[in-house]
């Protein structure tokens, strides 16, 4: 009769949940980087979960409207009719929950009487970085590399206001990409026509990491 032994088992379950183990500890490790920001942890999981169920939902500004179009096929040698979708919304988890949050740490900054300067320098740096770098791809929007908000943002908010990082962090990094990579490019975008969301999926990612490395800022 075989036995299989007790110790594989524990084991290998501990390689199955492994994953799960670490996406805990992760989670662990944001809701304290949060309660810093003075949020509290069931508030942090809240805003977490509507931030992703908001990814998905697009509020209109303004009428849509349904045009006719024509798509090139076959080394541009066919035309394929095609209807299209046009107007401008504004994206609930990539942009509205952010710009509520930080009108909030706004508020907490202007509270415990720190200077706004620095703030407003990385908040145009941010600007003009993601302006600089956004592209607009026909048929998807205004993409931005996920990693340039959470990257820059950290790096002018430990250089220009350390004293309070993750703040600068999260505001410079949320109110520079919304306005430098959409709303600056929103008049070149209407030329290529199609449905454009603010803090839509191009710049989502990236407006989703710098909360996570905000977090990670008031660890420390």
């Amino acid at each position: 009769m075989f036995f299989f032994p007790a110790g594989c088992l524990i084991f290998i379950l501990f390689i199955l949940f492994l994953p799960l183990l670490f996406l805990l500890g992760y989670f662990h490790i944001i809701t304290l980087g949060f309660e810093g920001l003075g949020i509290s942890s069931q508030a942090t999981f809240f805003l977490f979960f509507a931030i992703l169920i908001g990814s998905a939902i697009n509020i209109p500004l303004g009428k849509k409207e349904t045009v006719y179009a024509e798509e090139l096929s076959f080394l541009g040698l066919w035309r394929r009719p095609r209807m299209e979708l046009q107007g401008m919304a504004i994206n609930m988890g990539g942009a509205l929950i952010p710009i509520f949050l930080s009108l909030y740490f706004l508020y907490m900054i202007f509270k415990s009487g720190f200077d706004v300067a620095p703030l407003l320098i990385s908040i145009i740096l941010m600007i003009l970085i993601s302006n600089n770098l956004a592209r607009i791809i026909p048929g998807r929007g205004i993409v931005l590399s996920a990693f340039i908000p959470p990257i820059f943002s950290a790096i002018f908010a430990l250089i220009l206001a350390p004293q309070y990082a993750p703040f600068c962090a999260f505001i410079s990094g949320t109110l520079g990409v919304l306005i430098g990579a959409d709303i600056l490019n929103l008049t070149k975008m209407r030329k290529y026509g199609g449905f454009v969301s603010i803090g839509g999926a191009g710049v989502f990612d990236g407006i989703f990491l710098v909360g996570i490395i905000s977090a990670l800022l008031a660890n420390f």
